[in-house]
């Protein structure tokens, strides 16, 4: 008896097993999908800059609530959302350590088209 009982552990191990590892590779492939998707929506180069930071351009304007690429408006959001999730304030720091991401992915952005205005302009020129 204690022999078709281990049996019937192994047997029900094996088939646990295979389903999570089936459920793991759909996952996996789902969110390899997520990301190149995502990559395609995007030009090169800003699709480069949220891998690079983790974080996507839109995820980075949701979180610090703005519509457009306006500098002043975007500084004025972080320090706001910096100055009120400081854990001395009871704040937390996951949310601020969100809220810095947000800030240097929209700076990144802002970056990359102040590159691509200054390479469009100096192909006019030529």
């Amino acid at each position: 008896q204690a022999k078709y009982l281990a049996q019937i552990i192994l047997v029900g191990a094996q088939v646990v097993g295979r389903a999570f590892m089936r459920a793991l590779r759909q996952e996996f492939a789902a969110s390899r999908a997520a990301a190149d998707a995502r990559g395609r929506s995007e030009r090169p180069q800003s699709a480069a800059a949220s891998r690079i930071t983790g974080i996507s351009l839109q995820e980075a304007q949701q979180i610090l609530n703005v519509s457009n690429l306006n500098p002043e408006e975007i500084q004025k959001n972080y320090d706001h959302l910096f100055k009120v999730n400081d854990k001395s304030v009871g704040g937390s720091f996951y949310l601020q350590s969100k809220v810095v991401r947000a800030k240097e992915r929209l700076d990144e952005e802002l970056r990359i088209q102040a590159k691509d205005k200054k390479e469009k302009g100096w192909k006019a020129e030529t």
